[in-house]
């Protein structure tokens, strides 16, 4: 990559994240709203803080007002000391917004006269670190976005305000593909002519694909995060994956049937979530009359029956998986895919981001695909999709090197891989190889499923 190239990239990579934040209100930059959820002011801060801190200190370009802010804007970053705890950033008042957005401009001026004035010696070396930080700053911006969701859904019902302009809310409704009678009904509708209520017709289809010896990782080169690495060869057993995401229809008939009540569906952390949190549907979904309502970044709205389900946990994932085995013969032995055979069905079917449903659409939303037809899709974009596969290093893994090896390898533990990027992921951040990774529980982020089985579990349908 060029000097201009990368300064380029630098530079529409942190107009972004401040054009993420001019819908906000001054009040909102300063809330935490749950533990795992950093006010917007943090956001902003701590990654402007990880570029003075990784790229311009090697240079000599550190100034004691970076250092001024290093404890309330280092993340976990233990090699480099102290920090405020990670609850605990919704409690601070300094440094004010104002300050923030001044140790931007203040940064980016430095980053842009290094990009200029660095020798071609150390170039390789300051290429990587800024790209580094320019992933850094896209994994936060989904994050910003998924925060302020729940920040904002956080208000009181009378109070909530929508983040979306008018005219995106406008447009984010119209893009839907069913009509808001079935979704006021708040359960899943027959399609016509099926003989099965809720799913019908319209069910995912599994697509049977031959497994074998593969390479996984990121085989197609280029930056990636180090998690994505060594490529390495793996079997996988013949499988076959669905056709498209979990809908809010297929996802309201496991609801109406019980999924909630069952215990026999969950994993016993899972159970005990559902059981002592009182879950009964995604989270962001609420009653209304006879129906159900979710809180969008466009307000609230009905709850669509055939946009992907959003918003669900690993455990609600998995439950969901047992049930339709149950409910479906072709569906018999049904799971979620291991990331591996997900990455292999990606690389035989297709990847295509530039068709997917990222960030820069601007809807913000998971939105209506296809109805069961037999072909791959909504791979790229629109929710992350959980696998069954526990976050691990791969064979021959080498973190990072210096703080930056506690980027990725320290969260190997108690952690599920998900895959495929979402509606607030950026669009240049995402790969095929790429690894996401949460606790099984998460449910703020754009979360979603797509169903796997063996193929010897197959029946006739």
């Amino acid at each position: 990559m060029t000097r201009e190239e990368l300064l380029e990239r630098l530079r529409a990579t942190r107009r972004m994240s401040v054009d993420l934040a001019r819908p906000l209100k001054a009040e909102d930059y300063r809330v935490q709203s749950m533990p795992d959820v950093s006010p917007p002011w943090w956001n902003l801060g701590h990654t402007t803080w990880f570029f003075a801190k990784n790229v311009l200190e090697p240079h000599g370009l550190y100034r004691p007002e970076d250092a001024r802010l290093e404890y309330v804007l280092n993340s976990y970053y233990e090699i480099l000391g102290p920090r405020v705890d990670r609850t605990e950033r919704g409690l601070q008042t300094r440094p004010t917004t104002e300050e923030i957005y001044a140790f931007r401009e203040r940064t980016d001026e430095r980053l842009e006269r290094l990009l200029a004035e660095v020798s071609d010696q150390k170039w390789d070396e300051t290429e990587f670190l800024i790209t580094t930080g320019i992933h850094h700053e896209q994994q936060h911006q989904e994050l910003f976005v998924s925060e302020i969701k729940h920040i904002l859904g956080s208000n009181a019902p009378e109070l909530r305000e929508p983040y979306l302009a008018p005219q995106s809310r406008a447009a984010a409704a119209s893009c839907c593909g069913s009509t808001s009678r079935d979704a006021k009904l708040g359960s899943a509708q027959p399609s016509p002519g099926s003989g099965h209520p809720g799913l019908g017709n319209g069910a995912p289809r599994p697509i049977e694909l031959e497994g074998g010896l593969d390479r996984f990782g990121n085989r197609e080169g280029g930056w990636c995060f180090d998690n994505e690495l060594a490529v390495h060869k793996a079997w996988i057993d013949p499988f076959a994956v669905a056709d498209r995401l979990v809908t809010n229809r297929d996802y309201l008939e496991f609801m109406d049937n019980g999924g909630y009540r069952d215990p026999l569906l969950w994993l016993a952390n899972g159970w005990a979530a559902v059981r002592d949190r009182g879950l009964e549907a995604p989270l962001y979904w609420e009653r209304a009359g006879g129906g159900w309502m979710q809180w969008t970044l466009a307000g609230m709205r009905p709850v669509e029956p055939d946009e992907p389900v959003c918003h669900v946990s690993f455990y609600e994932a998995d439950a969901f998986a047992r049930w339709m085995g149950r409910a479906r013969a072709e569906w018999s032995g049904c799971r979620l895919p291991t990331e591996r055979e997900w990455e292999h069905a990606a690389r035989s079917l297709g990847f295509a981001t530039e068709e997917g449903n990222f960030l820069e659409s601007g809807k913000l939303h998971p939105q209506a695909g296809a109805a069961g037809n037999g072909k791959w899709s909504q791979a790229a974009g629109e929710v992350w999709e959980w696998t069954s596969s526990h976050y691990e290093a791969y064979p021959g893994y080498v973190p990072f090197d210096g703080a930056l090896t506690e980027y990725n390898g320290k969260f190997m533990d108690n952690q599920r891989v998900l895959r495929g990027g979402s509606c607030a992921t950026p669009r240049s951040h995402i790969r095929v190889s790429y690894r996401n990774f949460w606790a099984p529980d998460t449910r703020f982020q754009f979360t979603g499923i797509r169903l796997a089985r063996p193929q010897s579990a197959a029946t006739t349908p």
